[in-house]
């Protein structure tokens, strides 16, 4: 039974409960069984702004807020080198403000039979961000940290590994196997300021081949080389209905995809990245596909749209 079945469930019985009481009946009690899967103490979740729900065919999926990174315009680290003129033009277009430039953080969950799939887990503690907030909306999705079988890591930035460990430096998933790919983990454990991290999540630890087919079932990984030595994409699939999760192939909802060849700071191989960023954006609007996002505004859920010779972000409605 999913978690989301689980919460039907109790809300069912509660309705139950209160149309006995008011003919004066006494409410019929539920079987052993039912009592294992749904406990007591257990309450349907409520709507919360940090949990956008959606569907990925049958398969139940929700974003969870982490926060916000904030970073100037000044051409040091988001279009790099481009004249400022032509970036405020840009973002002017599109609606948006020109300074500072406001990147979300967010993680997918998604519900696939027994498995409870997490992808990325924010920035965690770190001072350089606005963030720490996953914890929270993981459980106001009614999801508790135990429950998670599969955290699937898009690469070892920390705004995407922070949280896979707590306050304390333990795992903060501990029943969870964490999947990346061979090259990313690789760079995770040979990277000083990121040791500790290593350490803790070693024994959990499960790579993957670069674009590995059906890691689990339904989720693939796509190869997007040039921001970290291992980065990847996941693709979700539930019969024809398919979501590409793109971890930091594009950075900014406007600059990033609009003008893919604008350089940014994070990529470790500039050219490589931006040819990966314009093949991934091609794929996604000639194939339609729903698209989930770490860094666009949050919920981060839409699809890629062909405009003329570029590209442009149409959020989910």
């Amino acid at each position: 039974m999913t978690i989301a079945s689980r919460h039907r469930l109790l809300a069912l019985a509660g309705a139950i409960a209160l149309a006995c009481a008011a003919c004066g009946q006494p409410p019929a009690q539920p079987d052993a069984q039912a009592q294992a899967q749904a406990p007591a103490a257990e309450a349907a979740p409520e709507a919360s702004p940090d949990v956008h729900r959606f569907s990925i065919g049958s398969l139940p999926a929700a974003m969870l807020r982490d926060g916000t990174i904030t970073l100037p315009n000044d051409g040091s680290i988001v279009a790099m080198g481009e004249p400022r003129a032509e970036v405020d033009a840009l973002l002017e277009a599109a609606g948006e403000a020109t300074d500072p430039l406001q990147l979300s953080i967010q993680g997918l969950l998604v519900e696939a039979g027994e498995r409870v799939i997490l992808f990325d887990t924010g920035a965690g503690q770190a001072e350089w961000a606005d963030g720490g907030r996953l914890p929270r909306s993981l459980q106001a999705a009614g999801v508790e940290p135990a429950q998670v079988t599969d955290v699937f890591i898009s690469h070892l930035h920390g705004d995407h590994v922070g949280g896979l460990v707590d306050g304390d430096g333990r795992p903060a998933f501990a029943n969870a196997r964490v999947r990346m790919s061979e090259p990313e983990w690789a760079a995770l454990q040979a990277d000083e300021g990121q040791a500790a991290l290593a350490q803790a999540i070693a024994p959990q630890v499960e790579t993957f081949a670069p674009g590995a087919q059906d890691i689990v079932p339904g989720v693939s990984a796509v190869a997007v080389d040039g921001h970290t030595p291992g980065h990847s994409g996941y693709l979700v699939a539930d019969g024809d209905a398919r979501l590409l999760y793109i971890g930091d192939s594009a950075h900014h909802h406007v600059i990033s995809v609009q003008r893919p060849r604008w350089t940014i700071q994070f990529d470790r191989d500039p050219v490589l990245a931006e040819d990966s960023r314009e093949a991934l954006l091609a794929r996604l609007a000639d194939e339609s596909l729903m698209v989930s996002s770490p860094h666009f505004p949050f919920p981060g859920v839409g699809r890629i749209e062909r405009r003329g010779d570029s590209f442009a972000w149409v959020p989910a409605q």
